[in-house]
């Protein structure tokens, strides 16, 4: 019997969940979340507070669709308010969960794996979010597909010189994509549910979600085929999506809008306020449902610190905004800077700043990285700040226009936050749903990650 050796640091990933779970034990704490967890009373006044608030979008669709668009605040010269605010912040939210998919699934990261699931699931959500508000500024929701290209007797074509129909393309694409991806993921672990469920009607819609997978040697290799695939094609769409949204300002000869600043700093700040949210919704279900051995400290201080770098290149794209606008001898331009720090909306701007920029910068500190409750403030703090920069980008901009004949000031009506805080209660009802269904952490992903987490214990050859 030889003696025990000590195999090599390199092939150490790090312990990613407690030591004391086994194979078994990882399917059943995970997978029993849906199969054996009973439904508690917090799950249930949760999801009727969502539902609640969710008939806002129902009652203010219903009377956008009656009345017209004037039922919001939108007026001459601001004709773009809450919807382009919200369409743009929902966008930004769904960034991370593409970024923690695909990116770090191609970069080898193994701490993506206890919260890829949940971020990739609330990317979906926040698109479908997302999506409702052009369909709604048009008008008429009815007439949505003509922005899209097919064959019709009337030869009405997009205008494809138009960034709004860049978005339909751009959005579109990735929500197809996410979809996919989010789903072939899902199909192993659907399997496990499938032969873990101790009710025929479960087995059943299980097994046909599970698409007859087997965990053969052939069916993990076309797996493993498929999702590299799909995050290569997710890549570029991290940088494309909100750069084609940026575009719908970029590209305008607006004051504050037309600047080539836009596409990195829009990514920029759609990967902080997707990391920010992802905390804000993980931190609380890690703790309802007792899954700190799986989703660790380290995970939070991981997307702590990728928080706090896009914060701080956010924080650099509002200095060089406002380098641009000073510097640029155009009047326009820096009137508009100027009329943001100190004009009717001043107090909007400054509260962003304190929000995106001073706020953050506590996360230098390790402590505050790794003590859930803090970060959970600070995420919180950050979603907010981004909600505002949307706000004083459009609203700022419009509002002095060239000709102070024109001048007016905006302000949302009760159909705007009924649509917005509509769209909450639908994002929160899917993920409430999405927990309860489906497993929200990767089981497989999380088993394999095992024996390489214990690989530094002595080994008998």
């Amino acid at each position: 019997m030889s003696q025990p050796v000590e195999l090599p640091d390199k092939i150490y990933v790090g312990p990613v969940i407690d030591e004391g779970h086994s194979l078994a034990s990882v399917s059943d704490k995970v997978g029993g979340i849906v199969l054996k967890r009973k439904i508690t009373l917090g799950w249930v006044f949760g999801l009727l507070l969502a539902f609640a608030v969710l008939q806002n979008l129902a009652a203010g669709a219903t009377w956008l669709l009656i009345k017209g668009v004037g039922v919001w605040g939108i007026n001459i010269p601001i004709g773009w308010g809450f919807a382009i605010i919200n369409f743009v912040w929902w966008i930004g939210i769904g960034h991370a969960g593409t970024l923690i998919s695909a990116i770090l699934l191609l970069l080898n990261q193994s701490w993506r794996n206890a919260i890829n699931r949940f971020a990739e699931a609330m990317t979906l959500f926040a698109v479908m979010c997302a999506g409702m508000f052009p369909v709604l500024h048009t008008g008429r929701p009815w007439l949505a597909y003509w922005m899209f290209p097919y064959p019709n007797t009337m030869d009405l074509w997009p205008q494809f010189r138009s960034p709004l129909l860049w978005d339909v393309f751009a959005v579109s694409t990735y929500f197809t994509i996410s979809a996919v991806f989010w789903y072939v993921g899902l199909i192993p672990d659907l399997a496990t549910l499938r032969d873990t469920a101790k009710t025929r009607f479960t087995q059943v819609v299980y097994g046909a979600l599970a698409m007859g997978w087997r965990s053969s040697a052939r069916h993990w290799q076309r797996y493993e085929k498929a999702s590299l695939l799909l995050a290569g094609l997710a890549t570029p769409l991290v940088v494309s999506v909100h750069t084609v949204v940026s575009f719908d300002f970029a590209v305008s000869i607006v004051p504050g809008w037309h600047t080539t600043i836009f596409p990195p700093y829009f990514v920029a700040g759609a990967i902080y306020s997707g990391f920010a949210m992802v905390l804000t919704l993980m931190i609380p279900v890690r703790k309802f449902y007792g899954l700190d051995d799986i989703i660790t400290i380290r995970h939070l201080n991981n997307m702590a610190k990728v928080t706090l770098a896009t914060g701080m290149i956010v924080g650099y794209g509002y200095t060089l905004e406002a380098f641009f606008g000073y510097f640029s001898a155009d009047t326009y331009e820096k009137f508009m800077i100027w009329n943001r720090m100190t004009g009717p909306y001043a107090v909007f701007y400054w509260c962003l700043i304190l929000c995106n920029i001073i706020t953050p910068q506590f996360l230098w500190s390790k402590k505050i990285r790794t003590s859930p409750g803090i970060l959970w403030i600070i995420s919180i703090i950050v979603n907010i700040g981004m909600w505002l920069e949307r706000f004083v980008i459009v609203v700022t901009s419009l509002h002095r226009d060239f000709l102070p004949s024109s001048w007016s000031m905006y302000w949302p009506t009760i159909w705007d936050w009924a649509v917005f805080t509509g769209t909450l209660g639908f994002f929160m009802t899917a993920i409430l749903l999405f927990v309860r269904v489906l497993p929200m952490i990767t089981i497989f992903e999380l088993r394999m990650l095992l024996p390489a987490a214990r690989v530094k214990e002595p080994v008998a050859q």
